[in-house]
């Protein structure tokens, strides 16, 4: 029987907050941060083979709840005008543990991780997820980028050919017309 991957849930703007670099950019342009954030948890799930899910609520907007599915094991969810990250978690946290799927859970805030455990979750802080992050990528480079790197080199017709034959065409090209 093929093992279910572990599941991710993400308080979207609790993250943000909580790592240094996406709440500076937040500061600045809060779509950029959300769209680094999905960018470096899509890559970390791929990675790491875990279904991903970020929420980000909508608590003071009108906007209407959404999906979007990034990929094959990342959606982004945004709740409905009134409803929080934190409830729309909570609810999925419930409905995958109940259908036997390990769940992780990460937020910084305290509340939210004590619901969860008794959900039968675990909890992951923001600033634990970023250190994961940080070695993935250090890993990531250590192992996969230098093999994908090769060294350029010119490679030119004179290292392959006869001397006599370089000769004429190099007095081919000398030639002037």
């Amino acid at each position: 029987m093929k093992r279910r991957r572990e599941c991710f849930l993400i308080d979207g703007y609790n993250v943000i907050h909580a790592w240094p670099a996406l709440s500076r950019l937040a500061a600045i342009e809060l779509a950029q941060a959300r769209d680094q954030l999905v960018h470096l948890l899509t890559e970390y799930g791929a990675f790491e083979q875990y279904d991903v899910t970020i929420v980000f609520d909508a608590l003071f907007t009108i906007d209407e709840a959404h999906e979007e599915c990034h990929t094959e094991n990342v959606v982004v969810v945004y709740t409905a005008a009134g409803e929080t990250a934190d409830s729309r978690i909570e609810r999925l946290t419930y409905e995958l543990v109940r259908d036997g799927r390990e769940v992780h859970v990460v937020t910084s805030d305290g509340a939210e991780q004590s619901v969860i455990l008794g959900a039968g979750a675990y909890r992951l802080p923001a600033m634990e997820l970023w250190r994961r992050i940080q070695k993935f990528r250090e890993k990531l480079k250590k192992e996969y980028l230098p093999s994908a790197r090769q060294r350029v080199e010119r490679n030119e017709i004179l290292t392959r050919i006869d001397k006599g034959v370089a000769a004429q065409l190099d007095k081919l090209r000398r030639r002037e017309k």
